[in-house]
């Protein structure tokens, strides 16, 4: 990213935010005299902000500068110009250029990838399919605003932690951690949370991929993730809690508080929840609550979640018996647009601290076929046969070589090699999803914003299905 060492910057230049209210979808301009003048400075992960916490990056150059009906602006590094977003149309209907955010969806369809995506409020039998991110660039792609910016984010992040995945401290990290040693349980050994096994040992998310073959397509699918927005991985959390997914665990006695949903409630499970009002909302723009209740063993996930008085609204709301296989219903969706446990596949601190991660990881892509593979219910974005289907499997190839790498990404390469990953959501490419903590090391996580994508495989478990 280009100028980060740079810790305060004055923009003379920038992007002029496109005019209208809050109901309209982002959207690009053309604009002769650029206008986003302000200081910047890097935070932990190294992404310049605003003295709001909002990222600007917008330097001289000649690209695209997508700006939305909030006021907020963005540039690829090293750019500034807006231009207007190309137009596509499909099913009779034109479209924007999405930003890519990791993960979040925006109340309208904006690309061409959206057709058949769902608004906020389904409207016809069309509506019934996948939900895209909201739009952003790439440049926005996983950044979590440090000041709230709604009900749902208010009050949620706060300066000591509340969860267990915020709980410890540690400094800010400017050098590597040694590489952990491999826990003394046997390896492949079903992950835990708050006592709950994370599924049964023969769950997808806890199986090893490592002798599955080649996907026959996968070539096909490489280079087609790598034409559509970011090349390379990254840790989409870090030791700023703005990032990451924070998750909490709750007693078995745990009161229920009703769920209200705004959107998918055809697709959703009925509350009540036993989900705290106090429980952590994930920054950014997907403010997912995640909730494993002791004794029950039920994993509890919630998606565009805003806390009230006495429970929750959301978009949608999925329950999960962690000792169980079971699937949701063909064709729902859940926290994820995918249908999948968000819980089941975040990168953990205590596992990495340990040594060894014995599940598969959640990973988003830009550009998402409209299809899924099990144990994905609910299909992706496009129409695009090359395009990754929900719930495809990827690995980190045999032959790369990890010894060079150190710490905790050293341990998450691991996991890559052995579990791999599996597509969930509509997001930013090659984001791959963590839990909140302030125990990361950003420095060893920054190690792994250096490998293509080109370094991994699909691999086949099962045929697309629509």
């Amino acid at each position: 990213m280009a100028a980060l060492s740079l810790l305060a910057l004055s923009l003379a230049s920038g992007c002029a935010p496109v005019a209208g209210g809050a109901d309209e979808s982002p959207t690009t301009q053309p604009i002769s005299s650029p206008t986003c003048p302000e200081s910047v400075t890097a935070d932990s992960l190294g992404d310049l902000r605003n003295a709001e916490g909002r990222v600007r990056e917008c330097w001289p150059g000649d690209a695209r500068c997508e700006c939305d009906s909030d006021n907020d602006c963005y540039a690829l590094p090293g750019h500034v110009a807006c231009t207007p977003a190309p137009s596509v149309e499909r099913d009779g209907g034109p479209a924007l250029a999405p930003r890519a955010d990791a993960g979040a969806r925006p109340s309208a369809p904006t690309t061409a990838a959206d057709a058949g995506a769902r608004p906020s409020t389904p409207t016809t039998a069309a509506d019934a399919g996948a939900r895209p991110s909201t739009p952003t660039t790439a440049a926005d792609a996983g950044t979590r605003p440090s000041t709230p910016t709604t009900q749902a984010d208010a009050g949620t992040r706060p300066s000591t932690p509340t969860t267990q995945a915020d709980a410890g401290t540690r400094d800010a990290g400017s050098t590597p951690t040694p590489t952990p040693a491999p826990a003394p349980a046997p390896s492949g050994s079903v992950p835990t949370v708050g006592g709950c096994q994370m599924f049964p040992a023969d769950n997808p998310w806890n199986q090893v991929v490592t002798s599955l073959p080649v996907h026959p397509n996968s070539a096909a699918i490489i280079a087609n993730i790598q034409a559509h927005g970011q090349t390379t991985i990254k840790a989409d959390f870090g030791s700023n809690t703005q990032y990451g997914i924070p998750f909490v665990v709750v007693p078995a006695g745990q009161a229920r508080v009703p769920i209200t949903y705004t959107a998918y409630g055809d697709e959703s499970d009925p509350g009540p929840f036993p989900v705290p009002l106090s429980a952590p909302i994930e920054g950014g723009n997907d403010h997912h609550v995640l909730v494993v209740q002791q004794g029950s063993c039920m994993l509890y996930e919630l998606y565009h979640s805003v806390r009230g008085s006495s429970g929750w609204s959301a978009d949608s709301g999925a329950m999960f018996d962690l000792g169980s296989n079971a699937l949701r219903p063909r064709g729902w969706t859940s926290g994820d647009q995918g249908g999948l446990p968000i819980l089941a596949g975040l990168t953990r601190f205590d596992e990495v601290a340990a040594g060894e991660i014995n599940h598969a990881l959640r990973v988003t892509f830009d550009h998402t076929q409209d299809g899924f593979i099990r144990p994905a219910n609910h299909r992706g974005s496009v129409a695009d046969s090359n395009a990754p289907p929900m719930g495809l499997r990827l690995r980190l190839r045999a032959n790369f070589d990890v010894s060079r790498y150190t710490g905790q990404a050293r341990v998450i390469l691991n996991a890559l090699r052995r579990y791999g990953l599996i597509v969930a959501d509509t997001g930013s490419n090659w984001f791959i999803s963590g839990g909140s903590d302030r125990r990361w090391n950003d420095t060893d996580l920054r190690q792994l914003t250096g490998i293509s994508g080109t370094a991994f495989e699909a691999v086949y478990t099962g045929d697309v299905q629509r």
